[in-house]
């Protein structure tokens, strides 16, 4: 599969299941990325233009092309991401619902707000907000969800009234291409939406020449993304890397807890911001929930994506992942961490790491501070929920996390002290299929969020109107000034707002 651009600067795609070249793709230059910049603004005027309603039917036609190629689509991303049957499907329910949401929702989250004022120095005037789309958004995307963090961020970028260009990851872009083929056949205004693909410095392009930048990715590009934002002083928003804890209360249910926790670490093959990354279990039930979770552990297929059911756990996408993942267990079990079960990557063809189970783990090890992004799980006993409590806290990171327990009301108690942007309690993940609910990261997660009011409201700008309604030729407060007004001011504040101007202005 190829893009069919111009021959030049070319990528190669592998399948990392099989580490069979899939695809090549062109590696945009600077300049290249300029001119699709440019096409988009122009086209971003019209887009703009259109009333909700337009925009919305151009989303339905796009939604019936995601449900009608939906086969091709789940192909595509298997095949350049390796990751599992089931994954790729849901990243395409995610892209046909946000259709929807953001298709019906623009219009009441970016209306029109009547603003009142209590102050009488404002009496007589008309104000109000109004939402102006921003212009060219920039959405620089990841490899762990070649559609989901890649185009799913574009549509609320292009409901709000933005022209849209996409930067996928070099690893996964051919999904991208689909999307942009997509919008051509379905008629979509040219140039409103346009992929360009290339690398590290193609990504910079972009950061350099739109006027948002929406960046899914590790903390330490985004740090550069926001660096850049800020010296060309542009908005940005960044969901960056997680380090997401799981809290097993003793009330909980031990077959829910085991169901969430493994759900929450393996889907996507762990490969995700939001993956559940560390557990921690109140001792009373600590016994009962390993010997429950590592039977279940033994019950994951890993390996090549293949039918659905077939494969729980697919491939390792990035290459320098398998890397990390492999030396995080390394030093967990030359620190004192026992593998209940797996603990090696897998020889070739195509990349994979073992379901890995650890345990007998502490916070000197990588596995409980460092961002691992693959199918392991460490597990540590705590004696109570505030050790639980202190403990997920004690990262840098502070994306989402979760809480399993009966008790509702202590459950939520423990959840509104938690250090972190996004938490559910006998769930994990599913908050992310909520599109009006906010998702962002706190600390070293990120800035803004995605879903939500502000989820959208974020690709605007805000301006405020005021109009006097009733202006009078002179206004009490005006040059030239005159001492009896300003002597009747001061008293007004007083009487509204209490003693301390009189005395002291003559």
């Amino acid at each position: 599969m190829t893009d069919g651009s111009p021959t030049g600067a070319r990528i190669a795609v592998d399948n990392p299941a099989t580490g069979a070249v899939v695809g090549h793709v062109s590696e945009a230059s600077a300049e290249e990325v300029a001119h699709a910049v440019a096409r988009a603004r122009r086209a971003q005027k019209g887009w703009a233009e259109l009333d909700d309603r337009s925009r919305a039917e151009f989303f339905a036609r796009g939604r019936r092309w995601l449900l009608a190629h939906r086969q091709e689509i789940t192909d595509c991303i298997v095949e350049e991401n390796g990751k599992a049957v089931e994954d790729a499907i849901v990243e395409i329910v995610y892209c046909a619902s946000a259709f929807a949401y953001w298709a019906k929702q623009a219009r009441k989250l970016l209306a029109k707000t009547k603003i009142r004022s209590l102050s009488p120095f404002v009496l007589g005037r008309s104000m109000y907000t109004r939402r102006v789309p921003r212009g060219v958004v920039g959405v620089i995307g990841p490899w762990n969800n070649p559609l989901l963090n890649s185009f799913g961020d574009a549509i609320p970028a292009l409901a709000a009234g933005n022209a849209v260009v996409l930067k996928p990851s070099e690893h996964t872009p051919l999904t991208a291409l689909l999307m942009e083929r997509m919008v051509r056949e379905c008629d979509w205004p040219k140039d409103v939406f346009q992929v360009v693909t290339g690398a590290g410095a193609t990504g910079r392009a972009v950061v350099d020449t739109v006027d948002f930048v929406m960046f899914t990715g590790s903390t330490k590009t985004g740090r550069l993304v926001a660096a850049r934002a800020g010296e060309r002083l542009i908005p940005c928003s960044l969901e960056l890397g997680g380090k997401d804890a799981l809290v097993v209360l003793a009330d909980a249910s031990l077959e829910r807890a085991v169901n969430v926790t493994i759900q929450g670490a393996l889907s996507n093959g762990g490969q995700m911001c939001t993956s559940v990354e560390r557990v921690y279990v109140e001792e009373p039930v600590y016994d009962a929930f390993i010997t429950l979770l590592r039977e279940r552990f033994d019950q994951v297929i890993s390996g090549k994506p293949g039918a659905l059911g077939s494969t729980h756990v697919g491939a390792v996408t990035f290459p320098p992942q398998l890397t990390v993942i492999e030396d995080h267990v390394n030093d967990a079990l030359s620190k004192g961490a026992r593998a209940l079960v797996g603990g090696h990557s897998v020889k070739g063809p195509g990349r994979f790491f073992e379901p890995t189970l650890l345990v007998d783990v502490d916070h000197t090890m990588k596995c409980m501070r460092e961002e691992t992004f693959g199918p392991t799980l460490p597990v540590m006993k705590v004696a109570d929920a505030e050790e639980a409590l202190r403990l997920v806290n004690d990262s840098s990171y502070g994306l989402q996390a979760s809480i399993i327990g009966s008790d509702m009301k202590r459950a939520r108690a423990l959840a509104e002290r938690f250090e972190a942007g996004c938490v559910t309690i006998n769930d994990a993940q599913t908050n992310y299929m909520a599109l009006g609910l906010p998702m962002g990261g706190w600390k070293e997660s990120g800035l803004g969020v995605r879903h939500g009011a502000e989820g959208i409201r974020k690709y605007t700008r805000l301006q405020a109107i005021s109009a006097n309604r009733f202006p009078m030729r002179r206004d009490m407060h005006m040059i030239p000034y005159e001492p009896s007004a300003y002597r009747f001011i001061v008293r007004l504040v007083d009487v509204l707002y209490g003693s301390g101007l009189r005395g002291r202005t003559k």
